[in-house]
């Protein structure tokens, strides 16, 4: 019996996919980076089928590639070129097994998309405050894979600071199941945290207990022109100190990139303010009703007094709330019409953002030439996503040329100043050898012997975050 037929005994004949126009949408990552091959995507219907196929293929020492929403950025989810992998898919495990409301947790399945996560939330009045511009493809086993960011992280924190347990299978297919709401619970080491960030490299997560919080009902949301980076540091602290610590969202738009939105993404318009170098998208959120509007109007009335600001509009309604969040969701859209783009997904901390805009702009028009600076982000966290797109009429294999030398240098100006070279994005195939650049060597001999440990044979996603062999 071939591996195919194999497969469809062990998952049911539909759960199998083989021929080429089937499994093609699978074999090619997000960014189009990698194209793997691949001996069938196996689409198990529930967690039971997920532990026989891993038992299988342990004991076959077959390896498997996990795949979500296939929403991301590093090549994580895509198989390598010796055709010799398996892809698992989860897009089947999409049931909300239990929403509680008066415990604000709901526990659903690894194929769930995060949009449906969110809905669940809301039919309870309750609020899952993980949000990505990928919401509506992306799948929640995905987001807990690769501990996805967002643009609520200063509010709620990472994908990490949400879950209270996981449902995992591990390499030789046993079920590791802690589902459990508890807020509390000191018995032992804290394992989900293991495989939460660990990209299916340690288990495939099929199931979470998820973190809710009270629904906003009220929202307060602002478009504000600034001078530069060192005002949005200042102008942040001021904002979360007059809020309470109700700002949830602080995002920083530089002019090119505003422009590029408004040129290449039909249906965007300018916001009502004056020109400026800088531009920064503010939300306050609180599930009480507070007037939220007006305590945002007098604080950027007093930053522009000061000098902080240069202006600023406050969104009247919800259209005029969408239409400005779509400026800075349409970032990435606008510059993939563009062309190439060489992307850097870095964090520091946040005091030392404006040193690092200044010095990473100076490597960036020198080492790349080629390129324009679109740098934009959740400056609230520390997190820029410090990408050069190609200028119109220069060469296309120059400027991919000039990537190598360009991220060596931005990732060392990173490190220098205490950050990462991978703030949201995870590792995946792409950033492996950074991770073995930069990590200390002593943890990442931990991470080796983890890895070890929950996957002796190696079938686990292999090449990913941790090089394989």
């Amino acid at each position: 019996m071939d591996i195919t037929a194999r497969l469809r005994v062990l998952l049911g004949p539909e759960a199998v996919l083989s021929a080429p126009d089937d499994v093609a949408p699978y074999l090619v990552d997000h960014r189009r980076l990698y194209q793997g091959k691949t001996l069938a995507v196996c689409q198990p219907a529930d967690v039971a089928g997920v532990s026989r196929l891993l038992a299988w293929c342990n004991e076959a020492r077959i390896a498997v590639v996990p795949q979500g929403g296939n929403t991301g950025y590093c090549g994580g989810a895509t198989p390598d070129e010796s055709g010799q992998q398996l892809v698992l898919s989860l897009r089947r495990l999409n049931k909300v097994r239990a929403v509680d409301a008066s415990g604000f947790s709901l526990t659903v399945e690894a194929g769930c998309l995060l949009a449906q996560v969110q809905a669940a939330a809301a039919e309870v009045q309750r609020l899952f405050p993980l949000s990505l511009g990928s919401e509506g493809s992306c799948q929640i086993g995905g987001n807990l894979a690769t501990n996805a960011g967002g643009t609520s992280v200063l509010r709620y924190g990472m994908t990490r600071d949400l879950v209270l347990g996981l449902e995992v299978v591990l390499a030789d297919g046993s079920v590791l199941s802690s589902l459990s709401p508890l807020r509390k619970d000191n018995t032992g080491y804290d394992l989900k945290g293991l495989f939460v960030g660990s990209e299916g490299t340690l288990g495939i997560i099929t199931a979470a207990c998820l973190k809710l919080f009270p629904a906003d009902r009220s929202v307060a949301t602002a478009w504000v022109a600034i001078a530069d980076p060192q005002d949005a540091i200042s102008l942040l602290g001021r904002l979360r100190a007059a809020s309470g610590d109700r700002c949830s969202s602080f995002e920083l738009v530089p002019q090119v990139a505003l422009d590029l939105v408004l040129q290449h993404v039909p249906g965007t318009r300018s916001p009502d303010t004056v020109a400026a170098p800088w531009y920064l998208l503010v939300e306050l959120t609180s599930p009480a009703d507070d007037d939220l509007e007006t305590l945002l109007n007098e604080a950027l009335a007093a930053a522009i007094d000061s000098g902080l600001a240069l202006d600023a509009v406050v969104a009247q309604n919800s259209t005029q709330r969408d239409n400005l969040w779509r400026l800075r969701e349409s970032v990435p859209a606008a510059q993939r019409v563009v062309g190439h783009s060489l992307k850097h997904d870095i964090s520091v901390p946040i005091a030392a953002l404006p040193q690092f805009i200044t010095a990473g702009s100076h490597l960036a028009h020198t080492l790349a030439p080629e390129g324009f600076l679109v740098g934009y982000g959740h400056v609230g966290d520390g997190n820029l996503h410090f990408n050069l797109s190609q200028r119109p009429g220069t060469d296309n294999a120059a400027f991919a040329a000039r990537e190598p030398a360009l991220k060596r240098a931005i990732h060392d100006l990173v490190a220098s100043l205490g950050g990462s070279f991978s703030a949201e994005h995870g590792i995946g195939q792409l950033k492996v050898g950074e991770l073995e650049r930069y990590a200390p060597a002593a943890e990442l001999l931990l991470m080796q012997r983890i890895k070890h440990s929950f996957d002796p044979n190696g079938i686990l996603n292999p090449g990913k975050v941790l090089r394989a062999g």
